[in-house]
């Protein structure tokens, strides 16, 4: 294993997601958001399809016994997705980027209920202390206490939006660990993107636009980004720790401000980086424990080689 390697995979591929949001972002100014599901998860399947070609995994990509799995999986990314896509019409891309880091946090509280994974009181602290980093993030896109702005087209329901697609995707990724025991990475993510575009064209059959060669071209490419973002980050790895690389999803705020001020002129409010910090401060403390728990799980199994190391 090289960590450089996979740490420098783990960045390239925020910036490859960073990018592929910000298209999104640019043709979703009047276009059904399940329309942009079906175009970011149909030419993904380009790039994974000559992945696993060059890999010789294409045939067992389809192979499958937990179809069912695959389809709560899929299903709930979807919801992350569809919502994630609203959060970013609704906000500047700095803070929809934001509130997307509340994901690993909302994993671990499921984890304890659904994996019945132990989390013990420090943990469960940190977790309480990001979702008030969240709470930070949000405020000033809540400002107004009018119950109407949740329902029409805005900050605060764009807020709203960002921390439902979190809970989706704080969801998906705990059905990702219980598949991931028993499915190949190919297969996860092959029927994660055939069953996305699917619900992506159905909820924009009655409400289809057809895209202007400029949001063609836009669509099509924030597919492709898509597609090479999930190979990139399925390689880091294998490279480095889970626990390594994970904390490395936070440089994608750094692209998000470049992006968000130079593309878009958008300038996050303060109390954005300020609940961004709280949030990655306890994201990392997060991942800091359940690296040290692996490695206490590991010295009761392998006492010898703790010993030597």
């Amino acid at each position: 294993m090289n960590p450089l390697i996979g740490i420098g995979l783990k960045i390239i591929s925020t910036f490859a997601f960073l990018a592929m949001s910000t298209l999104v972002k640019l043709a979703s100014s009047d276009m059904p958001i399940g329309e942009l599901m079906f175009f970011r998860a149909f030419f993904a399947l380009v790039p994974l399809g000559l992945w696993l070609w060059w890999t010789d995994e294409l045939r067992s990509a389809v192979k499958t016994t937990r179809l069912s799995g695959h389809l709560v999986r899929s299903i709930s990314g979807s919801g992350g997705m569809y919502f994630g896509f609203a959060s970013l019409a609704l906000l500047p891309l700095p803070d929809a980027t934001a509130i997307g880091y509340l994901a690993p946090l909302v994993a671990t509280v499921l984890a304890s209920f659904l994996l019945k994974e132990d989390v013990r009181p420090n943990r469960w602290f940190a977790v309480g202390v990001g979702f008030l980093g969240t709470l930070v993030m949000v405020a000033p896109h809540m400002a107004q206490r009018d119950v109407s702005a949740f329902l029409t087209a805005g900050p605060a329901l764009g807020a709203l939006a960002g921390m439902t697609a979190s809970a989706c995707n704080g969801f998906s990724s705990i059905q990702i660990r219980k598949l991931a025991q028993i499915e190949r990475t190919g297969t996860i993510v092959f029927y994660f993107l055939l069953v996305t575009s699917t619900i992506g064209l159905f909820l924009s059959l009655f409400a289809w636009q057809q895209p202007t060669p400029h949001q063609m071209v836009l669509l099509v490419c924030s597919g492709f980004l898509g597609g090479i973002g999930q190979i990139l980050i399925t390689s880091s790895y294998r490279f480095a720790d889970a626990s390594v690389i994970v904390s490395f999803e936070y440089t994608s705020l750094v692209w998000a401000v470049a992006i968000g001020f130079f593309l878009f002129g958008d300038i996050p409010h303060p109390a954005v980086f300020a609940g961004a910090a709280i949030v990655i401060a306890s994201g990392l403390y997060v991942v800091y424990r359940e690296r040290r728990m692996s490695q206490a799980r590991h010295a009761a199994h392998h006492p010898l080689t703790e010993t030597l190391l």
